[in-house]
């Protein structure tokens, strides 16, 4: 498949797949591809904890937790500023209301980090570049070297998708690589041709 038919499928496939993939039953909203990257991450650098931001209705934090069930280690805290109850209970899931960028819920998130743990970050909240961007200068110092900052959606505001969005994950993204050198993109992580988190899986390396 040629870069135009890859793109048209990537708008096919985000408009028809992530919003109607599901893990054991709950809602998960992210495409088959990323999350099997996600489990390969996770199997390799075994993070001590995930921290997520976007939680809507649990899927994917009830999908991390079941492949570190697999791995018999690891533990995800989720946030988002809604409370859906009909969120998936499970013991290696904790969850926080309120919005990521509060400095209520970064000390909640710094408390539960414990010593010498590895950590991953996810984000997937709120989308304008401004949230995004906060949100990257602050959970980046949370991320351990080795392990992963995954920016999610990075394709709206037409990269490829959703073009009349306006500045998002991708704006944000290229501003704090450009601040920020402790993190690279790691390309191999799109080897499926597509993600829909072009450039959004950064690897800390120092």
């Amino acid at each position: 498949m040629g870069p135009h038919g890859m793109k048209a499928y990537h708008i096919w496939s985000y408009a028809n797949v992530e919003g109607s993939t599901n893990w054991l039953g709950a809602d998960l909203q992210k495409s088959p591809w990323d999350l099997w990257i996600y489990e390969e991450i996770l199997y390799e650098t075994k993070p001590d904890i995930l921290i997520e931001a976007g939680t809507y209705k649990g899927g994917s934090a009830y999908y991390f937790a079941s492949i570190f069930d697999l791995m018999k280690h690891g533990r995800v805290v989720t946030i988002d500023i809604v409370d859906y109850p009909e969120k998936p209970r499970h013991d290696r899931i904790s969850y926080l209301l309120g919005s990521s960028t509060s400095a209520a819920i970064v000390s909640s998130v710094r408390k539960a980090i414990k010593p010498g743990d590895r950590v991953m970050v996810v984000l997937d909240s709120d989308h304008h570049k401004a949230h995004v961007l906060n949100e990257l200068r602050l959970y980046s110092a949370f991320v351990t070297v080795g392990n992963y900052l995954v920016v999610e959606d990075t394709d709206i505001n037409g990269h490829p998708v959703y073009a009349s969005f306006g500045p998002g994950p991708m704006e944000a993204l290229e501003e704090f690589l450009r601040e920020n050198n402790s993190f690279v993109s790691d390309k191999t992580r799109e080897r499926y041709g597509v993600s829909y988190y072009p450039d959004g899986w950064l690897k800390r390396i120092r």
